[in-house]
């Protein structure tokens, strides 16, 4: 775990769009951490379609970056909207990057909160439940909780931040699960 600065968060947005809501959450929920860690938004605009020739020491460098990024973040915070009842197509191939090698990579054992928001009244449970799923394979360990789906998300940004309080809090409360996970997996 970081030292003296806190525990390093790192956001992952499943959308690039120039206002995509979930970047808007995460930077929105980092602005709102009181001092116990520092949230850091990745973007994921660069990162090539996973190709296995390029893998290992000839990834390309935005693929290094992330990979840089995740190892040196304390836990990661992904939110994504539902495309097609599941995770971003960006998204999956980004964590399909950062899986690799098997069984060493820097996703084996870090702590994952997922979060979900979408305009439909589901807030993205299915893209939720991939993602679950696509991070059991690559040993993360998500933090056993209620989904964190945020319904009706275009009602609940105001200014271009999350405006909501009900929601601002429920997810606060999920990064405050999040860090007891790290702590938890620091004392052991």
């Amino acid at each position: 775990m970081s030292t003296s600065s806190g525990v390093k968060l790192l956001g992952l947005s499943g959308s690039i769009r120039k206002a995509s809501t979930n970047t808007i959450i995460l930077r929105s929920l980092a602005e709102r951490l009181d001092g116990k860690a520092s949230m850091t938004v990745f973007p994921l605009n660069e990162v090539p379609i996973y190709n296995g020739d390029l893998d290992g020491e000839n990834a390309p460098e935005a693929v290094r970056a992330l990979k840089a990024a995740i190892t040196e973040a304390d836990g990661l915070v992904l939110c994504s909207p539902e495309y097609n009842h599941g995770m971003p197509g960006m998204l999956k191939n980004a964590l399909d990057w950062a899986s690799r090698p098997v069984g060493a990579s820097p996703l084996k054992n870090k702590p994952v909160l997922l979060m979900t928001s979408s305009p439909g009244y589901v807030g993205g449970a299915r893209a939720h439940a991939q993602m679950q799923e696509t991070l059991a394979s690559t040993q993360s360990r998500v933090v056993p909780r209620a989904q964190v789906v945020i319904a009706g998300v275009a009602q609940k940004i105001a200014d271009g931040k999350l405006a909501d309080a009900t929601t601002i809090d429920f997810c606060l409360q999920a990064i405050d699960d999040l860090l007891t996970e790290i702590r938890r997996l620091a004392t052991a």
